[in-house]
């Protein structure tokens, strides 16, 4: 009892305490019958995961997010201790999910870069990447609507909602639909309301 309360008090002083070897082992870890089995990415792949749908978070898998801050780091592997192999810099990037591993997210650019990134540098804000030069930004959903602005290649805009085969967009303060096949950030025929 009085070893457990100065562990306590040298935690409150100076922030941290190292926990007995003993302790360390159990402190907050599964047993492996309830761990689920990694893969050699270090995605889970225990019996409680649903095919096509992420095993901490149970949404679908692959998905898309976006980064949430100016820079995100991309590991080799889910934790701090694995190499970084590639740095996102463009707030509002749009990035696809692959897998799940506790914290940690496996994402892809439209490029087919990535890595492990952890989640917090995630946001659920849906943004797209223009992948046409000069794609058209119409006042609906119609090739022969108006069309409002335009935008060039390489542009991240955020994305309103979906229909089957357009997005309405946003981007610098212009809005608009654009055919989805000048977009990546959005899965053909998905549906974002």
């Amino acid at each position: 009892m009085f070893r457990g309360r100065l562990a306590f008090l040298v935690f409150l002083m100076f922030g941290a305490v190292a926990l007995p070897l003993a302790a360390q082992e159990t402190a907050g870890v599964e047993t492996d019958a309830a761990m689920p089995s990694e893969d050699a990415a270090g995605a889970k792949t225990g019996k409680d995961c649903k095919p096509g749908f992420g095993c901490v978070t149970n949404l679908p898998l692959p998905r898309f997010v976006s980064l949430k801050g100016d820079e995100g780091n991309a590991r080799r592997g889910p934790g701090l201790t694995h190499r970084i192999d590639w740095v996102f810099t463009r707030p509002g990037m749009p990035l696809m999910i692959t897998a799940e591993f506790e914290h940690w997210r496996r994402v892809e650019d439209q490029d087919g870069a990535g890595g492990w990134v952890h989640y917090a540098l995630l946001s659920g804000v849906r943004t797209v990447l223009i992948t046409l030069d000069m794609a058209e930004l119409r006042s609906k959903p119609d090739l022969r609507a108006p069309v409002e602005a335009q935008a060039e290649m390489g542009v991240i805009a955020k994305v309103i909602e979906c229909q089957p085969d357009w997005c309405r967009i946003s981007a610098d303060g212009q809005k608009g639909w654009v055919e989805k096949t000048a977009l990546w950030g959005v899965l053909p025929g998905e549906i974002i309301e």
